[in-house]
């Protein structure tokens, strides 16, 4: 199964990618890499090469200061003034600074800030914070090395640098720079080599595609076709009237020639067999004896006085049945359903196969009812050509019992639950078929359809798997029944269309369910008197069966039928 989402054709679960543009893809994506590959190893190598002349720079900078703090120390034995020759300290080293966080500092062995000066005003130390870089350069000390490169943090970030000790004042000399202004350079250069090589990309992609889609432009209608054919189901010729005389137009070539006859076929083939069936032909490849469990709804559809139809009409009982299933078979795939099989005059559909199992009741009711509104359309397009008619005369006797014999009226029932759903059969022969007690009982509710008088009648299972996902249907208890061939007795409902049915009649059918309710418990007093007021034509059914009687003394509330 495919179909055209996004950009990109699809096969099942597989996006299907043009030729030209994975050709096109692998070019782009080679020179992307050069690219980004020879620019971040140039970045890298121009980033350590201003390293180094940072730390040369520094260290000529930091000769300059600790040169001052041993003259600064002279001065301070005469006057005394370790102020004024902390700020002369701080002046010549800030005079050398050239980024935002350059820092000069003298710290002392314990910590204690000599002196300090950055770049940024107002930032200055209490104390040295990072203990392990200060521990370093006092076991370097130890060992007799009282210069090298140091790191260390403070609240602010990373900084590298230099040091050495002075004697004199009994500090550290710390010349470094944060690594964050560094690093900031170098992500503008990483920012403009990559808008470059973006807009050189976006340039070869639009010359690139302009290329590959004139070279690939015979592939590509053939891989539309093919696709289009894929969607549709339907084998059809691929347009080769522009082709160029290649060895791609002679597989295209190739491919018409098994179209036709393979077509007639798979047309053939998609007709006798259920959707489902077909689906998974086209998946799978193959179709096998071989079935599961299946928590599915049935709906069965019955035309009501077929033998009374079919001895009016005769051979042209046909001819109507297949106007009528022309409609129902459309409202049952409308509505996601499959048909299972067609009986004479009845249908089975079955719901749960194509769809997630939470609305296949929905989708069966909506269904029931769209072949209801389909049948009553029928019956009334009839009566309007009777009309036009018997404008110009009157019907004969047998035209009106022709009439009459096409004015179809059909019963649904649908009920749902765990059945065997699959193929049965032989290796030569198989039919797909559902089995199971369920579907029995579908049979059956659309019996009782006639019994009751009303168009479409549910189990309860149906009741409650719709009643959890949607309000649109109100489910009115018709009676309890036990069917021929069963020993209990099972609650039958008939589903309100709300949206579509006129909601008039709903207070009818809840003077009917009181009535019900006293039906149940043996008080047909009460029930006789509420079945005549909601006058409802399914109540005639409960005034009948009581008569003027009472409820017998082992009344259960239970209806036993007599017959199918």
């Amino acid at each position: 199964m495919s179909s055209n989402q996004g950009v990109f054709a699809k096969v099942g679960k597989t996006r299907i990618i043009p030729l030209g543009f994975k050709i096109l893809l692998i070019f782009i994506s080679l020179i992307l890499l050069s690219n980004f590959a020879t620019n971040v190893i140039s970045i890298q190598l121009s980033q350590k090469q201003i390293i180094s002349l940072n730390n040369d720079i520094m260290v000529d900078q930091l000769k300059e200061i600790f040169n001052n703090a041993s003259n600064q120390y002279q001065i301070y034995t005469y006057s005394k003034n370790r102020y004024e020759s902390m700020t002369a300290l701080q002046k010549v080293a800030k005079s050398s600074f050239k980024n935002p966080h350059s820092v000069a500092a003298g710290i002392t062995p314990k910590g204690l800030v000599g002196f300090m000066v950055s770049n940024t005003d107002g930032f200055l130390w209490n104390s040295f914070e990072d203990s392990a870089a200060l521990e370093e350069m006092n076991s370097r000390r130890e060992q007799g090395i009282t210069e090298g490169s140091i790191r260390f943090k403070d609240y602010t970030g990373e900084y590298f640098g230099i040091y050495k000790y002075q004697a004199d004042w009994d500090f550290y000399l710390i010349r470094a720079e944060q690594e964050a202004d560094l690093s900031k350079n170098s992500r503008r250069v990483y920012l403009y080599t990559t808008l470059i090589i973006l807009l050189l990309t976006i340039i070869f992609v639009v010359v690139g595609s302009i290329v590959v889609n004139r070279e690939f432009r015979t592939v590509k209608q053939i891989t539309n076709d093919l696709y289009a054919m894929q969607r549709s189901k339907q084998l059809d010729l691929i347009d080769l009237s522009q082709a160029p005389n290649d060895d791609i137009t002679y597989l295209a070539a190739s491919f018409n020639s098994l179209s036709s006859s393979v077509n007639n076929l798979l047309g053939t083939f998609q007709k006798f067999v259920s959707k489902d069936v077909v689906h998974k032909a086209y998946t799978d490849q193959r179709i096998a004896l071989e079935g599961s469990q299946k928590e599915l709804t049935m709906l069965f559809s019955d035309i009501k006085s077929f033998t009374y139809r079919t001895e009016t009409l005769g051979n042209d009982i046909i001819d109507v049945l297949n106007v009528h299933y022309n409609r129902v078979i459309h409202n049952v795939h409308e509505n996601s359903g499959v048909v299972g099989s067609i009986i004479g005059d009845a249908i089975l559909a079955i719901y749960g196969t194509l769809d997630s199992t939470m609305t296949k009741s929905y989708n069966a009711i909506r269904a029931a009812w769209d072949i209801t509104r389909a049948t009553a359309d029928l019956r009334q397009t009839m009566i309007e050509r009777r009309s036009e008619i018997e404008k110009r005369r009157q019907l004969t006797d047998s035209e009106d019992r022709v009439f009459q014999a096409v004015l179809l009226d059909v019963g649904v029932g649908i009920d749902g639950g765990n059945v065997f759903y699959g193929n049965i059969g032989s290796s030569e022969h198989m039919a797909n078929t559902v089995i199971g007690d369920n579907v029995n009982s579908a049979s059956r509710l659309e019996g009782l359809t006639r019994v009751y008088h009303l168009p479409v009648i549910v189990s309860e299972y149906v009741k409650d798997e719709v009643e959890k996902e949607s309000g649109r249907y109100k489910f009115y208890e018709i009676d309890m029944v036990q069917v021929k061939g069963k020993t209990e007795g099972k609650k039958i409902y008939f589903p309100f269309d709300t949206m579509e049915m006129d909601m008039s009649i709903m207070p009818k059918y809840d003077i009917f369910e009181e009535g019900l309710a006293a039906y149940y418990t043996g008080d047909w007093k009460t029930a006789r008197k509420c079945f005549k007021d909601c006058e409802l034509e399914v109540s005639e059914v409960f005034l009948e069966r009581m008569g003027l009687k009472a409820a017998p003394e082992d009344w259960s509330g239970i209806w036993t039928m007599t017959s199918k």
